[in-house]
C-alpha cells in the first residue's frame, strides 16, 4: 500500500493507493508539501528473510 500524505496551509489530507504508479501520478499531480511512503507489513506473505 502507498500513502499520499498532503500538507496544504492548516490542512493535511492521506490517500492510499493499492500501487506505486498510481500514487506516483498523484504526487506529480499535487500541489503544496507532499510525502510518499510505502507501508509494508512484517506479517506480508510476499517479502521474504534476506538476513538475520
Amino acid at each position: 500500500m502507498w500513502v499520499l500524505t498532503v500538507y496544504a496551509g492548516k490542512e493535511m489530507k492521506m490517500f492510499e493507493f493499492e500501487t506505486e504508479k498510481q500514487a506516483r501520478e498523484a504526487f506529480a499531480k499535487t500541489n503544496g508539501c507532499k510525502v510518499l511512503s510505502e507501508v509494508v507489513y512484517y506479517n506480508d506473505p510476499h517479502l521474504t528473510l534476506v538476513a538475520i
